[in-house]
């Protein structure tokens, strides 16, 4: 699995899945930038990545201006990593504000830099994008109205662009990782609203299996695979990307 040569972006790289991908990528030869929230995220996904090369950058993905100008050099592969998970809360229970801001952020910013991905890789006639989805794309669950509705539109917003870009050369993916070992699942551990909360942390994924499957989609193996929502807990997938099966 060789990515050298390529140029990849993946947002929300600072821990957990994104960083893990991060590291994966890297490892498979490609040139790799990732975004984070603050200088300080910046410094101590640094300190975890050790001697892996990567360059990070300070650009929130709601923050048009700073994803327009990140995206003034070209990249390869984008890997639509950064999301949040609040409001958690049963809908008369949240605020409309909070709810907008997990839109804006899951499904409007990852819209954004989509469409700011597309204009090198359609002129090239070349690229990856890799979504990350989620079952709860496709199945709800008590307290994360905003977050289904996030991911499940960016569910439609992978189909739309291949059915719009994949005869011109840009391969994308739904990935939905499985239940990972991650910050986010902390909170939602803490949140104890519905049975995703309850599940020990002992039975959580380590991030390096989803991120290692999506390393091994951005290479030509995966074609025949573009264009649809995948789980990291297909037992297909996770022979084709060279992961154990599951017990």
């Amino acid at each position: 699995m060789t990515l050298s040569g390529k140029t990849a972006l993946v947002t929300g790289g600072n821990r957990g899945i994104g960083l893990a991908t991060v590291r994966a990528l890297a490892e498979a030869g490609a040139t790799v930038h990732f975004t984070t929230r603050s200088a300080a995220n910046l410094a101590a996904a640094r300190r975890e990545l050790g001697p892996v090369a990567a360059t990070g950058h300070v650009a929130n993905m709601t923050d048009r201006l700073a994803m327009t100008t990140l995206f003034e050099q070209p990249f390869d592969i984008l890997v639509n990593n950064a999301a949040v998970i609040g409001p958690i809360g049963r809908i008369l229970d949240v605020q409309v504000e909070d709810w907008a801001t997990n839109i804006d952020t899951n499904l409007t910013g990852a819209f954004h830099v989509v469409q700011l991905a597309l204009r090198h890789m359609v002129a090239q006639g070349a690229g990856t994008i890799v979504n990350l989805s989620s079952g709860a794309a496709h199945r709800p669950q008590e307290g994360w109205s905003a977050y289904c509705a996030g991911k499940a539109g960016l569910a439609m917003l992978t189909r739309s662009v291949h059915l719009e870009y994949g005869a011109e050369g840009i391969r994308i993916f739904g990935f939905a990782p499985g239940v990972v070992d991650t910050n986010m699942q902390g909170t939602i551990r803490a949140s104890g609203i519905n049975p995703v909360s309850k599940l020990p942390r002992a039975s959580l994924a380590p991030a390096e299996e989803p991120a290692r499957a999506i390393a091994w989609l951005c290479t030509p193996a995966a074609d025949a695979l573009a264009g649809q929502e995948l789980d990291v807990r297909s037992p297909e997938l996770r022979a084709a990307a060279g992961l154990p099966p599951l017990a």
